[in-house]
């Protein structure tokens, strides 16, 4: 099954997240800022990435921004796990970071799980 890159700067999140994916299947992999997910990067291939928007130092919306603007990592789907769920930051999410799909904690198992699949069924990336 798909590997996903979770990406928060709370470790019980990031574990928490973790735990629901591995149970319905997914691989995964840790990361607690955005440096951190970019060097992750440079060795790991994942199918998505699971991003927070609100971490210390390069924010998730940058982090993004980063992943998208680099070739040999554009094509990773993201999906934003965050609190920020107000129309301009879904906005920022999407034109600013080129999210693949905004979803708002707290986290609701079924409704996680469905985008991440959906996501990956639809986006470009060949997997």
């Amino acid at each position: 099954m798909a590997k996903i890159l979770v990406v928060d700067d709370e470790p019980d999140i990031v574990n928490i997240v973790e735990r629901i994916l591995k149970k319905h299947g997914f691989e995964t992999i840790g990361a607690y800022g955005g440096e951190e997910t970019l060097n992750i990067l440079k060795k790991e291939k994942p199918d998505l990435i699971l991003l927070d928007i609100m971490m210390p130092g390069m924010d998730g919306w940058e982090t993004a921004r980063r992943i998208k603007e680099n070739p040999e990592t554009k094509d990773i789907p993201i999906v934003f796990l965050t609190v920020r769920g107000e129309e301009e930051d879904q906005e920022k999410s999407f034109a600013y970071s080129k999210a693949n799909a905004h979803i708002t904690k707290p986290i609701i198992e079924e409704k996680l799980v469905a985008t991440i699949k959906w996501v990956l069924k639809t986006s470009k990336r060949k997997q």
